[in-house]
């Protein structure tokens, strides 16, 4: 999700790696670095902050070279500091490197090169991948070789860029899943994690696929696979403005964080899951704490509130843990009763939010243990929880959150499975459940494939007085978080809530032609479901039901029936029907000529109690 820039040829490279890092910052990012050709060296200029903070460390003047490269960085592996920014280095300083994703296996790495002699300045993934890259190329071979050595020894989901001091015309990406795309111009070459870096300076575009190795020269790009085998490539023409690059061709970016979720999934999962099907996850409390706590108080708010809900019902099922959910707006003043041997969890996108801020700073008074679940490293509560899981969605533009709700659940459910796997609950199939959790991604894109009817049934409900949300057990809380999308960016009231509650008092709000969205997923409570379609289909209501692609009963009872994947999993079915909720809210908003991506009156990140 970091910017990613590079550049040989005959311009000054410094100056254009900066100018293609500006065209990035829609992305978000906490620091920044560059690494140019100097002389008979290369040399790496960074800092912690926004390019504002890297030019003025280069000054008014900018130093003339023609190879550059150059990262804007999302941190995920150490705070956002100054020695944790990219470029980073290898032993002998020789290389220089850049790269976005996650590399998996950067523990065990580390701790042979240590054993070696390496020393590192950073607490980051990358500095160990320059080094792994570095001691390939320290035995002789050319950067490219060096390269595909080094990441043959990689585990994870990411893209290097490398640069070296002693050949001066070469530049070395590979992609093994975060995007990389390399423009070709006449005599020059370019490098870019997105293709609005590019657009300023040629729109002749090859996107690098995974487990491919590309060799930039200003003479234009040879592409191997990472045994060192030819690829053929195809460039293309890209034909679309700046505005909708940065939005990958999307009209709006929440149309394309929605389609981003698969690629979220398998990030937020990344060097969590062992290749024998069980859950790591390091950065929490020990074991013994793990099996002392009684009590789970979830603190929220908005979307992070609902996927609160959805993690009560996993931690009360899964793992018999008493589990309350707090809006944090109402958590401190309710004077709350707190365990001593409770666990809170606050759960916010931007890990700025001023309610949950408060909330939290009273429960670390009452010296009550902390958790934070954030998409953010370095904000304020992943600083002051006592540990910390961040959810790897990547920056979010769009006010209306979409993928990061899903990395949320996904996050919240690792923490239950792990703790499950430390108390050893019985009953809880640990190994079949994080090999569903593994195909997750693959279901979220397949539930995509929905969109057109979805865009249809919006075109159909969207001048709708109202629409209802209602489902049953972790259908009913994936129906709260619907509802909100639909509120956020349509305008449109909604009621939601349990469908079983229907009959005590929301059923009079039915009339003729009022969409009623269930959420169906559970074969459990099917039965009972059915009834209230009955109910509200008797007063003339339009019963849309989301439920899984092996359901055979409710097709011959529904007035629109979307399916989405079985996963296998109850909470993991549960949670693909936000794929469809989410469109259904997006194409209705679009239809109405809503603005979308930043509705009225709401802000990203609530930073005011």
């Amino acid at each position: 999700m970091c910017g990613i820039a590079g550049y040989v040829g005959p311009r000054n490279a410094v100056e254009v790696v900066l100018d293609q890092l500006k065209r990035l910052e829609y992305r978000g990012y906490d620091s920044a670095g560059v690494a140019y050709r100097n002389g008979s060296a290369l040399k790496t200029v960074k800092r912690a902050g926004k390019l504002t903070e890297l030019s003025g460390l280069l000054g008014s003047k900018l130093p003339v070279s023609h190879l550059a490269i150059a990262h804007s960085r999302w941190a995920t592996h150490g705070a956002p500091t100054d020695l944790n920014a990219h470029p980073h280095s290898d032993q002998s300083g020789r290389i220089a490197l850049i790269h976005n994703g996650i590399i998996e296996n950067y523990l065990e790495l580390k701790e042979e090169l240590v054993r070696e002699g390496h020393v590192f300045q950073s607490e980051t993934d990358t500095e160990v991948a320059a080094h792994v890259i570095g001691r390939e190329y320290d035995s002789g071979v050319e950067l490219d070789e060096a390269v595909r050595r080094g990441v043959r020894r990689m585990r994870g989901a990411y893209a290097f860029v490398v640069a070296s001091a002693d050949e001066p015309e070469k530049i070395v990406a590979v992609r093994a899943a975060s995007p990389l795309v390399i423009g070709l111009g006449d005599g020059e070459t370019f490098l870019a994690s997105d293709i609005p870096a590019l657009l300023p300076y040629t729109r002749r575009v090859i996107v690098l696929e995974g487990g491919q190795v590309a060799v930039l020269t200003p003479a234009g790009v040879v592409v191997t696979d990472v045994n060192g085998a030819s690829v053929a490539v195809h460039p293309f023409e890209a034909d679309w403005d700046i505005e909708s690059a940065e939005k990958g061709g999307y009209e709006h970016f929440m149309l394309k964080e929605i389609h981003e979720q698969p690629d979220v999934v398998h990030q937020c999962l990344l060097g969590r899951l062992t290749p024998d099907n069980r859950v790591v996850l390091d950065q929490v409390f020990s074991n013994h704490v793990l099996q002392d706590i009684d009590r789970v108080n979830i603190i929220a708010c908005g979307t992070a509130y609902h996927a609160g809900l959805m993690a009560k019902f996993i931690f009360e099922r899964m793992l018999r843990l008493p589990t309350d959910v707090f809006y944090s707006s109402e958590f401190r003043y309710g004077d709350p009763v707190l365990s001593p041997r409770s666990l809170a969890i606050f759960v916010s996108q931007s890990g700025e939010t001023a309610d949950s801020l408060a909330a939290l700073r009273l429960c670390k008074a009452r010296r009550i243990r902390t958790l934070g679940i954030v998409n953010v490293v370095g904000s304020s509560i992943a600083r002051e929880c006592d540990r910390v899981l961040f959810t790897q969605a990547g920056p979010e533009i769009s006010v209306a959150s979409t993928k990061a709700y899903t990395a949320q659940v996904l996050t919240l459910f690792l923490f239950s499975l792990h703790m499950a796997q430390v108390r050893e609950m019985p009953g809880v199939r640990i190994k079949e459940t994080v090999a569903a959790l593994r195909k997750f991604g693959d279901y979220v894109q397949d539930a995509m494939a929905g969109e057109d009817q979805i865009k249809g049934v919006a075109a159909k409900f969207k001048d709708a007085r109202l629409v209802f949300f209602l489902g049953r057990g972790a259908d009913a809380s994936l129906s709260l978080e619907g509802a909100l999308k639909l509120k956020e960016i349509a305008y449109i009231p909604t009621q939601e809530c349990p469908a079983g509650e229907m009959k005590h008092g929301p059923l009079a709000l039915i009339e003729p032609g009022i969409p009623i969205v269930f959420g169906a997923t559970d074969p459990d409570v099917r039965e009972k479901l059915a009834s209230n379609i009955k109910e509200v289909q008797a007063r003339g209501g339009h019963a849309i039901v989301i439920t899984t692609s092996d359901d055979v009963t409710l097709g011959a009872i529904t007035d629109t029936l979307i399916k989405v994947p079985q996963t296998g999993n109850t909470y993991l079915n549960a949670l693909l029907t936000i794929v469809p909720m989410q469109l259904f809210a997006y194409y209705t908003a679009k239809a109405l000529g809503c603005e979308i991506d930043q509705p009225r009156n709401l802000a990203k990140s609530v930073t005011v109690e």
